[in-house]
């Protein structure tokens, strides 16, 4: 699809959209409930992207046509079509800084997996509506325990009346992004447990488990882990929260895990998240609290050393610990460094993290021979980073030469991080003189995504007026769209 642009994916899959300059931002979460399984959708409309019409009675409303397709083939299992109106409002003026306003819809459908269609339209412009679809699927087993989606929630407050927003006698006002800016001091979410009674039977104790780990290397923030004990029911509702007050800018997963008194892991759901916090306060006692007496990290004992070791982490470093590399790294001395060198490769491999270092020093040197500039250190490029995170890509298609693009390369991983199928990144060169190549479009999680990608490659010999149309008409000779569709 081409003009319904950003998405971000995630457990709930949220996607960002701009259809020719209507701007949203859709998540989606799936439940189960007596009735049968049904996928809840959250939808919020930038107010200073839509047209408003002034009323009989003075105020001004914008109103949104929308429709959503849940198709198998060529089946529909269930749609809804309607029109989505914003508050009157009494001065457009209102609409032009953050005004939002937000929907919320119910889709019942029965276990299994859909092309979700959504189009949208703003009915107060002569705009046809751009579709765009994605695989969603809906799996609660009748005889397994699981987890619905994790819901994030900006407020909630006891029900008096049930609505659409209505969940275990609590309104739950959807957070919609999965982007915490500085401003949000707190993450709330809202997720149910199934069929607990029938794993463990009715009244049977069991924990329920939630925390925050960073994103690169599943490793669980202990300031942000909570347990509780919990009775085993058909449906066992959590609804709480964390003070994120000082967790550091980086990407992260928010985890539920339902185990026995075993410690076993009986059903789990992730969601990711990104934050965004530089004034975090930040303690980083428990990455330097490591003996590294007789270690491999007590051997480097140059300090210049040792700060580049560690800095050539920086690719496949948590949130936590890039804090630590952008700042107290500059000042520590050699035996905090040491401790926090020996840390890192102990939290990566508990039994040898030597042996993970010097694996991880031999990729280093790789992306240095590949992608080092006169400039910039090879682990400080793109490319070289991208590398080191995610590994090799599967396919890279590289073009240098062609009449109407800077020169670029396309990465295609089958897997990322074992959880994400499918994903691409592009870099190009828009200096065409070094070959330091330039993130420029990614579709995997917490990458940069460029609506504009196939405009901002060609600008090399267009001069782009339109700043809404994404699309272009490929010229003799250009491939980046061929490569992108159909990576070799």
């Amino acid at each position: 699809m081409k003009k319904i642009i950003f998405f971000l994916f995630a457990m709930t899959l949220p996607f960002f959209m701009e259809a020719t300059s209507l701007w949203a931002f859709l998540t989606y979460s799936t439940f189960n409930s007596p009735k049968g399984p049904y996928v809840e959708t959250y939808l919020t409309i930038a107010g200073n992207s839509v047209k408003y019409v002034k009323k009989d009675n003075g105020k001004f409303q914008a109103t949104v046509n929308i429709l959503m397709t849940f198709k198998q083939k060529d089946s529909i299992r269930s749609f809804k079509k309607y029109e989505l109106n914003s508050p009157e409002i009494a001065d457009t003026l209102i609409a032009s800084t953050s005004y939002q306003f937000i929907d919320e819809q119910r889709f019942p459908v029965p276990n299994g997996t859909y092309d979700f269609e959504i189009q949208l339209a703003d009915k107060n412009k002569a705009v046809k509506p751009s579709p765009f679809t994605q695989n969603v699927t809906v799996d609660f087993p009748s005889d397994k325990s699981s987890f619905s989606g994790i819901q994030l929630i900006q407020s909630y407050g006891k029900s008096e009346t049930e609505k659409t927003i209505t969940k275990c006698g609590y309104d739950l006002v959807p957070y919609v992004y999965n982007f915490y800016p500085s401003i949000e001091k707190k993450l709330t979410f809202y997720c149910e447990v199934y069929n607990m009674d029938k794993t463990f039977g009715p009244g049977q104790k069991y924990i329920l488990s939630y925390y925050i780990e960073s994103y690169e290397n599943n490793i669980k923030l202990s300031e942000f882990a909570r347990t509780k004990k919990a009775e085993a029911k058909s449906i066992d509702p959590l609804l709480t929260e964390f003070n994120i007050e000082n967790l550091a800018t980086g990407n992260y997963n928010l985890v539920v895990e339902a185990r026995n008194q075993q410690n076993e892991i009986i059903t789990s759901k992730k969601l990711f998240f990104q934050r965004s916090n530089p004034g975090a306060q930040v303690v980083y006692s428990d990455m330097t609290a490591f003996n590294v007496q007789n270690t491999f990290a007590e051997k480097i004992n140059n300090i210049d050393t040792l700060k580049e070791d560690i800095s050539c982490t920086f690719p496949v470093s948590s949130g936590l610990e890039r804090s630590f590399i952008k700042g107290p790294l500059k000042q520590a001395d050699i035996k905090t460094l040491q401790q926090f060198f020996f840390g890192f490769w102990v939290r990566r491999d508990s039994k040898d993290p030597e042996k993970a270092w010097l694996a991880y020093r031999d990729q280093v040197k790789k992306v240095q021979a590949n992608f080092g500039t006169r400039i910039k250190k090879g682990y400080q490029t793109d490319r070289g980073r991208v590398y080191l995170e995610y590994g090799p890509p599967n396919t890279r298609s590289a073009q240098y030469n062609e009449p109407s693009t800077y020169p670029y390369e396309i990465w295609h991983y089958y897997t990322l991080n074992n959880n994400q199928r499918n994903k691409k990144f592009v870099f190009y060169s828009p200096d065409m003189v070094t070959s330091d190549f330039t993130l420029l479009h990614s579709d995997a999680n917490g990458e940069i995504n460029n609506p504009s990608w196939q405009i901002d490659l060609r600008n090399r010999i267009e001069q782009h007026i339109d700043l809404q149309d994404k699309e272009t008409i490929n010229s003799w000779g250009d491939f980046a769209k061929d490569y992108w569709d159909l990576p070799n």
